[in-house]
């Protein structure tokens, strides 16, 4: 009986300890996240008022929304006297039939970036910036989320080598090279990332060209970075404040610029990279369907010329050295097919 009795109490007394010890595991755990959440939205008062402020062009986007590209193109170097530019190549366009090159409108805008003395990021590989993000031709593969992986690594270098040997040399504008775009998001029409055919990519860019940087970049929210920094150059960050999803809206990002400053120590620590930019931010509304077809207003609500000052000083006091703003397409057409220049007048003073 004593037996049963102490069998039974020291149940009951590791039963106590467990509890115990479980409840003070998730308490200091608790705790950590707290205090990391007040952290990353303590304000910043330091704010990187040197950093360099350039754009994204895409003209396969300007096409899609209505404008008269080239133009867009001249306003944003000539009117509002953007000195960096991040320009996409387009693989689908440049090499529409195996082996037939069309390098036409690049050369037109490196030709006219060099003579307003604009400094071009030139962004190659299967996945690049907007929507749907990949731009493998049909003549690889006819579906980009299931393609041959030993046919597109062999289509994918060779391209990106024509591109490299053609403007590698006498061009002064391109200051860098990035290879893919966000490779580790899993986000757009692409397959999962291969990080063999990318790590190719950017062993042939280093040997092709190794007299400039390769970037390689990844989400600014949804990762730690260190996949990509470890194999950059300079790292780019994507920075998106508010979102949109079908299943929950819109909803913001509940960090401030702490956030950012932890992920920098971060692949500082853990991947030997001092050079981060933000590659990426927000600049045009992110809103349900195409964001042109949504009513102004809609627009207006989610992108505005306050919203866009405030993210910018958001991203100077990351303190990153380079700021690329998205969205200077929309701005466009916002002014010349809206007749609201509000954003353009915005974006000439930031």
């Amino acid at each position: 009986m004593k037996k049963n009795k102490k069998k039974s109490e020291n149940k009951y007394s590791f039963v106590k300890r467990f509890l115990r010890y479980s409840l003070y595991f998730f308490g200091s755990i608790l705790s950590i996240l707290l205090l990391f959440f007040i952290y990353i939205n303590l304000p910043v008062r330091n704010s990187n008022t040197k950093a360099k402020i350039g754009t994204t062009f895409s003209y396969i986007y300007a096409e899609q929304i209505g404008l008269d590209w080239r133009q867009a193109y001249l306003a944003m170097l000539n009117d509002l006297e953007i000195k960096h530019v991040r320009i996409p190549i387009y693989w689908d366009r440049i090499e529409n039939s195996e082996g037939q090159y069309d390098f036409s409108n690049i050369d037109w805008q490196l030709q006219q970036a060099q003579k307003s003395g604009a400094e071009v990021i030139l962004v190659v590989g299967q996945k690049v910036p907007r929507w749907p993000e990949c731009y493998v031709p049909k003549w690889v593969g006819n579906d980009p989320s299931n393609l041959d992986q030993v046919r597109l690594r062999e289509k994918l270098l060779t391209f990106q080598k024509s591109v490299i040997e053609r403007y590698r040399d006498n061009h002064p504008e391109i200051v860098s090279w990035q290879i893919e775009n966000e490779p580790f998001l899993d986000f757009g029409i692409c397959s999962k990332v291969n990080t063999d055919l990318l790590d190719a990519e950017i062993a042939q860019a280093r040997k092709l060209d190794p007299s400039r940087p390769i970037i390689v970049t990844d989400s600014g929210e949804l990762s730690l970075w260190i996949n990509a920094a470890s194999r950059a150059d300079i790292f780019g960050t994507t920075m998106y404040r508010e979102v949109y999803s079908a299943e929950m809206g819109h909803w913001r990002y509940p960090i401030g610029p702490n956030f950012f400053k932890i992920k920098q120590w971060i692949i500082r620590t853990f991947a030997e990279q001092k050079n981060a930019v933000v590659i990426e931010l927000q600049g045009e509304p992110w809103v349900a369907g195409w964001t042109t077809d949504a009513p102004i207003e809609v627009q207006l609500s989610s992108m505005n010329a306050n919203i866009l000052k405030d993210n910018v000083e958001f991203a100077k006091k990351t303190g990153m050295n380079e700021i690329y703003v998205w969205g200077v397409e929309w701005w466009y057409w916002m002014k010349v097919k809206q007749n609201n220049s509000t954003l353009w007048e915005t974006a000439r003073g930031l």
